[in-house]
């Protein structure tokens, strides 16, 4: 696998996981239920991570299809981890087979040809 394409899929997963605590920290911390709009801010570096990420998956693939099919497929991974370790929501055999087919996606975006 191209380094670009691992960098690229590392900042898809710090920004995923960034913006899980941006939009449900809300149900955890009153600091985010009290204060939105500064949290709002934390979009800057978040958005710059995906920009990044962009940058290097298009590097690494040639195309954008594959980075935008990575990035979502991380989006839905880490959105169930997240949210049964902090909100205890379990995985049902509903989420269970969405997150098969997460990934499945990043295996064909990565290994077919």
């Amino acid at each position: 696998m191209n380094k670009n394409i691992l960098y690229a899929t590392l900042l898809y997963i710090i920004g995923q996981s960034m913006v899980w605590f941006q939009s449900n920290g809300q149900f955890m911390w009153p600091f985010f239920k009290k204060y939105p709009l500064f949290i709002a801010l934390a979009g800057i570096p978040i958005s710059y991570l995906f920009i990044q990420g962009t940058r290097m998956s298009y590097s690494g693939f040639g195309t954008l299809w594959p980075g935008r099919m990575i990035g979502f497929a991380v989006g839905v991974i880490i959105f169930s981890i997240l949210s049964q370790y902090f909100m205890n929501e379990s995985i049902n055999t509903k989420t269970m087979l969405c997150l098969m087919l997460a990934v499945g996606i990043i295996c064909i975006q990565i290994f077919m040809k």
